[in-house]
């Protein structure tokens, strides 16, 4: 089957395994900075690395890598990494922010309703997730996450001629 050919797509290959290494990260710097280990965090949006960050840049390196650093392809694989790493840090940020807000509002909102007695669904709303965004440096780690598993990638499928191709 032609669609079952995806799982030789080596760009394909390096992206998914740079998002799953960065989820894994997330669990372990969750553990080292808060002592507690949280599955949560293993399917969570936020945190230290950027999976968003890991993925795109590690696929912008291997379409370089195919395609050749000069070529059209790699420049909009580039200028899309660039837009998603900067959507993390600001956009996505931002609304996490909001979501910190919108919190206390709804936290104070319940408490009135609760008080009043008043049990109109309308006026219950639920918790937003607030941990949806990153930081700079979260996102910086996530890029070094994606060059890292890049080069590991590289490393154990004997891929390094892909790396002979840019300087020949």
């Amino acid at each position: 089957m032609e669609l079952l050919n995806i799982f030789q797509n080596d760009i394909i290959l390096v992206a998914l395994l740079a998002g799953i290494s960065a989820q894994f990260l997330k669990i372990i710097i969750n553990a080292i900075t808060n002592k507690t280990i949280s599955l949560e965090r293993l399917f969570g949006d936020g945190g230290m690395p950027s999976t968003h960050s890991a993925i795109v840049t590690s696929a912008a390196i291997m379409v370089g890598l195919y395609e050749g650093f000069a070529s059209p392809v790699f420049g909009m694989s580039l200028v899309i990494a660039i837009i998603v790493m900067h959507d993390a840090a600001g956009v996505r940020r931002e609304a996490g922010k909001h979501a910190v807000s919108i919190i206390a509002i709804v936290d104070i909102l319940n408490t009135y309703v609760d008080y009043c007695q008043e049990h109109d669904a309308k006026l219950k709303t639920e918790k937003f997730k607030t941990l949806i965004g990153h930081t700079h440096l979260q996102v910086f780690f996530g890029a070094i996450t994606g060059i890292i598993v890049t080069l590991l990638y590289l490393t154990l499928f004997d891929k390094w001629y892909l790396i002979q191709n840019v300087f020949s």
